[in-house]
């Protein structure tokens, strides 16, 4: 298997990957797909963070970074966010999703990005050195202010580039989606159904 960048003859490959990986997952279908899709040409977009993993010329594996902003009282600093990761479900659990942020994270680290966010499962994230954005003071938009919000972490490279005040950090508006625009762009695809399923959000 290898690590590569993503060229633009893979981008259907992936799409169709992401969307088969989150199928139903949280959701009846998905829209993760569609976000990768629209990412690429949004100026949050970070084209050299974007790699996939292939088997025999194969792709099974993606991960993707962006932008965001984190607020505070008088400045707006720009932040790395690590997502959508995704692998083929005949893939899973045997290490490619870990071996992408190991590898992305690494390459991060090395060119001076001070530190990177991911909103997550924190049972998961935390095996990469993720820790709750709280303990620096930084809360996800929308969120409560007197919660810890755990699923929203960071991974720290250095700790002199964080602010100690509050900061609130805006997830790039690319990751807003219309659903019926889903609905839209899925017709290119093979039709799945869409069920509702235990675990979902919400279900």
């Amino acid at each position: 298997m290898i690590i590569r960048l993503e060229d633009e003859g893979d981008y259907v490959e992936v799409e169709e990957l992401v969307r088969n990986s989150f199928w139903n997952v949280y959701r009846p279908g998905a829209y993760e797909h569609f976000i990768v899709h629209n990412l690429r040409y949004d100026e949050s977009f970070i084209a050299k963070r974007a790699y996939v993993i292939e088997d025999g010329g194969k792709i099974v594996g993606q991960i993707n970074y962006s932008i965001g902003k984190i607020k505070y009282e008088n400045e707006i600093v720009p932040a790395a966010i690590l997502r959508p990761v995704a692998v083929d479900k005949k893939y899973q659990n045997q290490g490619l999703g870990s071996k992408l942020i190991t590898y992305t994270l690494s390459i991060a680290q090395k060119d001076g990005i001070p530190f990177v966010l991911v909103v997550g499962d924190e049972n998961y994230y935390s095996r990469f050195g993720f820790e709750s954005a709280s303990k620096y003071n930084l809360y996800l938009d929308g969120t409560d202010l007197n919660e810890e919000n755990s699923f929203f972490m960071i991974r720290v490279f250095d700790e002199s580039e964080l602010k100690d005040e509050l900061g609130i950090f805006l997830i790039p508006d690319v990751f807003d989606v219309d659903e019926a625009e889903v609905d839209e762009f899925d017709k290119q695809f093979e039709y799945k159904e869409k069920l509702i399923k235990e675990g979902q959000l919400g279900v």
